[in-house]
């Protein structure tokens, strides 16, 4: 028998760990699981290559729980120790550097945790632990050992006639951590972090029905057997290569993955890539909801089939962390609790990866079936716009499959866009001119008016869209595209055309006009102008201009760094079409009448652009029945 302390060089080493790692203390399971995770798959090497001289057997890890002794256990079949492997890799811990590190954090209120940074994964035993015994033996011919340690830095390490190989932790639960001798709490552990463990691991018993044999009398009863209750799967479908996976497989996983989500996904793609860094995994893009903060957090990092974290942020892009999936990779630094991401070349590099992988994929999909892909567009267009207002090479790649629908469901791709309006669309001054609406119903009489000229209008309604047009605009170079939207100006003033409209009001009637219509309207947020256009074209139209509400729009949403600036004017343009007889009407009535005919034709406009409320609202609904009398 041999007593000790604990090389370390401070004594209130187990209140650092507590301490430290309090918010996250049930990550304990988690690191003994890995330890004895790693004693078997060693082992399994060093058979494969003849150093050990034993049979791995149907080697598990082990998990039981003895309430009214108030212990868990975790049992491994791996390597196990000898006395004076106890000795070096429990007893003298490299723990040179703790009282730096400790007068470093002192203040620290995230509490970001020492385990793994030192060398103390096993240690987190006595985050919910006071007292933990160790009962091992080597796969070498050599007597077994066992390790006390009481929550302090004196331990005990004696002989003991342990004669099945491996390594079984004892942990004896503190008071204040007694949910952990519940079933349902280390079940949830397990399934958490450890159902995709590379070793098999029970936890319990579980009955199984066998079938009747064939033949079996009418009146037979089938057997019921026990069996180990297995928890996780050791060979889930990231670690495979995607040429030995069917699409059924993929869709097998992903109901694996999201037990709860009843929609399949659209498509994954499967990543796998040994250098320059090592990394595996299956992203899936979902049909997405309108609440995209809901969205993430649902990609899980895991390192060598252990579970780390669902926080992705540094090694997948903002753009994709709407998607679902895993990632494993044995080189991802992680900080000193396992459990956070550092920031470095190698996760860059990482994030890198994995953003080419997913143009790539998404290429191959729009041209070997871009019928389908068409159909897909609506689910994943913010995720594409975002990737392409946030990643440059993203956009690079992008800029060949994005696509952009119209409002009678044809799509097109930006060069198509170019193409298509290069003689058809464009102004004076030689800029493509593409239309677009947000919402086909509140612009349903500008599309129709754009679509009765022969005019293609888009219809991109997403969140994003203002950001993502000024960004095309620029990157157009000699194409010259302008985005305007069907309702930024009347239709000929959008596309100029040689055969210029004629108005019918000469110069004095339109000076005399303009006036009473200004003092009928009477609203310093709408700007009278006078346009000549087709007589079937309504009296009065209400526009936006465009740079206005793109200003607007992208204020509310943060872009280009007008975060706050939500709260800007609304800005309209009232256009009045001088060749319509109700305008003519107007100029040559009293001045009662004038301004009772623009007072109404001005909230008939504003009625189409739903923006007649309130008392304005109910005072046109009066007027209008007074008139129909």
């Amino acid at each position: 028998m041999s007593k000790g302390n604990i090389n370390v060089s401070v004594e209130n080493i187990f209140p650092l760990i507590k301490k430290f790692l309090y918010s996250d203390h049930e990550i304990f399971l988690r690191e003994l699981i890995s330890n004895g995770t790693d004693a078997t798959t060693k082992l399994k090497h060093l058979i494969s290559i003849g150093e050990a001289k034993t049979e791995l057997g149907d080697a598990k890890i082990e998990i039981s729980i003895d309430k009214d002794a108030k212990t868990l256990t975790i049992k491994d079949q791996g390597l196990g120790m000898t006395m004076e492997e106890v000795e070096k890799y429990i007893n003298q811990i490299a723990f040179s550097g703790a009282e730096e590190f400790l007068e470093k954090y002192k203040d620290d209120k995230n509490e970001t945790g020492v385990i793994g940074h030192f060398g103390l994964g096993f240690y987190s035993a006595f985050m919910v632990a006071d007292k933990v015994e160790i009962f091992t033996k080597s796969f070498k011919d050599e007597p077994a050992a066992h390790w006390t340690c009481d929550g302090s830095p004196e331990y005990t390490l004696v002989e003991h006639d342990k004669a099945d190989r491996g390594t079984e932790i004892v942990l004896h639960i503190a008071e204040d951590s007694t949910e952990f001798l519940e079933e349902g709490k280390i079940s949830g552990l397990l399934t958490k972090y450890n159902r995709f463990n590379q070793v098999p691991i029970k936890f319990g018993t579980k009955e199984e029905t066998l079938p009747l044999p064939e033949g079996a009398a009418e009146d037979a009863k089938p057997e019921t057997i026990t069996v180990d209750n297995i928890i996780n799967n050791t060979d889930p479908a990231w670690t495979k290569k995607p040429a030995d996976l069917e699409d059924e497989d993929y869709k097998n996983f992903y109901r694996e993955l999201y037990p709860m989500q009843f929609e399949e996904s659209l498509f994954h793609i499967h990543l796998n890539v040994d250098y320059p860094f090592n990394l595996t995994g299956i992203l899936y893009f979902p049909k997405l909801t309108q609440n995209l903060d809901m969205q993430k957090d649902k990609i899980q990092l895991y390192q060598n089939q252990v579970f780390v974290t669902d926080n992705v942020e540094g090694i997948v892009p903002d753009f994709l962390q709407m998607l679902k999936g895993v990632i494993d990779s044995p080189d991802i630094p992680l900080n000193v609790s396992r459990s956070y991401l550092q920031a470095d070349g190698a996760v860059k590099k990482i994030s890198g990866y994995i953003t080419k992988k997913v143009a790539d994929k998404l290429s191959s999909l729009f041209k070997n079936n871009r019928e389908d892909f068409e159909q897909k567009w609506n689910d994943i267009k913010v995720i594409i716009e975002y990737g392409m207002l946030s990643e440059e090479k993203f956009f690079s790649k992008a800029k060949k499959f994005a696509l952009y629908p119209t409002v009678d469901d044809k799509f097109f791709t930006f060069d198509e866009l170019v193409e298509k309006t290069k003689d058809a669309q464009t102004d004076k001054d030689g800029n493509h001119i593409v239309l677009y609406a947000a919402n086909k119903d509140a612009q349903h009489s500008y599309i129709e008016d754009a679509k009765a000229k022969g005019y293609e209008v888009l219809l991109l309604d997403s969140p994003i869209v203002s950001h993502l047009m000024q960004k095309l605009e620029m990157e157009s170079g000699d194409a010259k595209v302008q985005f305007k939207r069907v309702d930024a100006d009347h239709i000929d003033n959008l596309i100029k055309k040689d055969d210029t409209v004629i108005s019918k009001l000469s110069d004095e009637e339109k000076e005399k006009l303009k006036p009473v219509i200004e003092g009928a309207v009477n609203n310093t947020s709408y700007t009278v102008q006078l346009e000549a256009m087709d007589s079937s074209a309504s009296p009065f139209i209400i526009t936006v201009p465009e740079f206005m509400r793109r200003m607007k729009e992208m204020s509310a949403t943060g872009g280009g760094g007008m975060m706050g600036m939500g709260n800007m004017p609304e800005m309209y343009n009232l256009v009045v079409n001088t060749n319509h007889e109700l305008v003519s009407e107007i100029l040559n009535a009293d001045e009662d009448k004038q301004k009772q005919l623009v007072t109404q034709a001005f909230d008939l406009a504003k009625l189409s652009q739903n923006l007649l409320h309130g008392e304005e609202l109910t005072n046109f609904i009066k007027r209008s029945y007074e008139l129909i009398k």
